[in-house]
């Protein structure tokens, strides 16, 4: 998740810093970006589609291992250690 968040700030200081000098974006408009996310979506459709003419059911872990991590991505695991130690806080 820090990742996203740091990329997100990153965004954001650049956003500002174009404000404050006049100077568009280069990035495509919010509209661009729907399409984009459209597409993904719409990728996922097919081998849905697939599996349910062939008589196979859905299952949420088929769902996960074929569509999740195109859609979204590799998402960030936590560390081991932080885990077994809880949130916020770190093993010794």
């Amino acid at each position: 998740m820090k990742p996203y968040l740091l990329a997100l700030g990153a965004g954001l200081i650049v956003g500002v810093v174009y404000s404050l000098l006049n100077v568009r974006s280069p990035a495509p408009p919010v509209i661009a970006l729907i399409g984009l996310l459209g597409i993904l979506a719409g990728e996922q459709i097919v081998p849905i589609a697939k599996r349910m003419v062939g008589g196979e059911g859905l299952s949420l872990g088929w769902l996960k291992s074929e569509c999740g991590d195109h859609l979204f991505g590799a998402l960030p695991a936590r560390d081991r250690k932080e885990t077994e130690a809880g949130p916020g806080r770190t093993a010794s």
